[in-house]
């Protein structure tokens, strides 16, 4: 099942770029860029860090997109 994701939108809306957000959650940047582009899946506790720096909830920002059968 795909997570998709807001990070996208909820960094813009900090005005903070990959570097910045990615200091700011303690992974690299490229860690973030991944999470963006859905080819990463965070653990628990970074979903919940990043939902805790968007000040959002962690089903805000990641959508589990369930396979039609």
């Amino acid at each position: 099942m795909p997570l998709k994701n807001r990070l996208k939108e909820y960094r813009a809306r900090l005005g903070v770029n990959q570097q910045e957000m990615g200091k700011l959650a303690g992974v690299s940047r490229q860690t973030i860029s991944l999470i963006e582009r859905g080819d990463y899946s965070p653990s628990v506790s970074l979903a919940l860090k990043l939902a805790k720096i968007c000040n959002a909830s962690v089903e805000d920002l990641f959508i589990l997109e369930e396979d039609e059968v």
